[in-house]
């Protein structure tokens, strides 16, 4: 038997010799410490190297482009919600009022229908309710008269940029959603409009009057909401009210912003918003909304930009294209039977075909990713189910079956067929299937989506 260490060559090799003097060995371990510390020096180094390549990670830019109402700042939201998630939740609160607004506009605008109704054809017309409206109705409108002076208030809190467009309904003459709706005009889109509702004590330069103010004014608000609960529900539910909306063809539940459902839950005092009423509710910006956050799981910054999508604000996409590591198109798949509010001549998943051609055609993003969102897919379903056909809005539909399945699977052809044929150089396809209100089924795509786009960023910047 023996021991392996003495026929160990590298042990051999590093041992120092059997006849090594005292002047040997101290030269030895000088050496030793010298090589040692070179090493280290180089660890650290390389250390210091990683680190400067970590702070100078680039910053990750990314241009989300679609119609109005496609969905643009629900995806934002999304993004934020996921992966900047300490930020999310310091905001959450501030979006109380926010939805306590969607709520009264959504009611506001019933009963300005029902005041119409009211004064409109006798009983006996030919367009009369099979369920009359009565003295009931009238009651209804007069109780929940006080919710048109909190309105005014809440728009009036989110400051002076808040304004009204009105929109010309044009041929047919009737809007499928109100013919105005509010808005806020910033840099940096929902985020100036909340800090008018965020409690900041920390601050010195806020007095203490000043923050009392604005907790009673929010109270006051509130008592009000609470005050009207039962009648506001008593006005969603009822049957004539319903059947008035199916008359005129105004489909509340597709609005973005719609919480007549949830009365029950937000008319409180205690209400809280949850994540999913912070998606859902809807405050419009105009203008280019710069939005600047750090993903926390990476420590990239990433910039997100919305440039609006009406027409008029279109013609402020182009200076945007340059430098963007991607585009997210959103197109909203459900509008396939309605109209553009600024244009009722024009079909809106047409505008969106428009649109989606004019990008894949561009020569300056023929090396840029483009992602398209087919999104509003849980409206595309309840449109379906309710025997909506498709080929009465899109001939080229053909004798095709009308079930979810196949509507989907020919929209996604379509749009692929579009890029394929217009796009200057062959590029990737990368499209999903989305219903950007659903925050669970949104968080998997956006993972695959932050995958992809930061992969990208990095090998443009030669750091994978």
């Amino acid at each position: 038997m023996f021991r392996s260490s003495d026929h160990d060559p590298l042990s051999a090799a590093i041992a120092p010799p059997s006849n090594e003097t005292p002047a040997a060995r101290t030269a030895r371990l000088r050496a030793e410490a010298e090589a040692r510390r070179v090493s280290e020096e180089i660890d650290e180094q390389l250390k210091a190297e990683r680190a400067a390549r970590r702070r100078q990670r680039p910053c990750v830019k990314v241009l989300l482009l679609g119609q109005s109402e496609s969905g643009k700042s629900t995806t934002l939201k999304n993004f934020q919600m996921q992966y900047a998630r300490e930020t999310w939740l310091e905001e959450r609160s501030s979006w109380r009022a926010i939805i306590q607004l969607n709520l009264i506009r959504s009611i506001v605008t019933v009963l300005d229908l029902l005041g119409d109704a009211l004064v409109g054809p006798a009983l006996d017309s030919p367009s009369a309710l099979s369920m009359p409206l009565t003295e009931k109705h009238r009651l209804l409108r007069l109780r929940l008269a006080p919710l048109r002076g909190v309105q005014q208030d809440l728009q009036r809190r989110l400051g002076a940029a808040a304004i009204e467009e009105s929109y010309n309904p044009g041929p047919g003459g009737v809007l499928p959603r109100p013919s105005s709706e509010f808005a806020v005009r910033s840099h940096d889109g929902w985020r100036s409009a909340l800090e008018r509702f965020r409690a900041r004590p920390q601050e010195a330069q806020e007095s203490a009057r000043a923050a009392d103010a604005r907790v009673r004014k929010a109270a006051e608000v509130t008592e009000v909401v609470v005050g009207c609960a039962e009648d506001m529900k008593a006005l969603w539910e009822d049957h004539a009210v319903r059947e008035m909306l199916r008359r005129k063809k105004i489909r509340m539940e597709e609005e973005p912003g719609f919480f007549l459902n949830d009365i029950e839950r937000i008319a409180t005092r205690d209400y809280e918003p949850s994540d999913n009423d912070v998606i859902r509710a809807r405050l419009r910006t105009l203008g280019v909304q710069e939005y600047s956050f750090w993903v926390e799981q990476t420590g990239h910054e990433w910039l997100m930009y919305d440039v609006g999508g009406t027409r008029s604000s279109r013609a402020h996409w182009y200076p945007y294209f340059d430098d963007m590591e991607a585009i997210i198109f959103l197109a909203p798949i459900s509008s396939f039977d309605e109209r553009l509010r600024e244009d009722r001549r024009v079909n809106r998943l047409e505008d969106t075909y428009m649109l989606w051609q004019t990008l894949c055609s561009l020569q300056m993003l023929s090396k840029t990713q483009i992602i398209l969102f087919l999104n509003k897919c849980d409206l595309l379903e309840q449109k379906l189910r309710a025997g909506v056909r498709v080929r009465t809005h899109v001939p080229s539909f053909g004798n095709r079956s009308n079930d979810v399945d196949t509507v989907k699977k020919y929209f996604q052809s379509h749009f692929k067929e579009i890029a394929k044929q217009h796009s200057p150089e062959p590029r990737r396809f990368y499209v999903h299937l989305t219903s950007v209100i659903d925050t669970r089924s949104t968080a998997a795509t956006l993972r695959t989506v932050e995958d992809g786009i930061l992969r990208a960023s990095l090998r443009r910047a030669d750091l994978l």
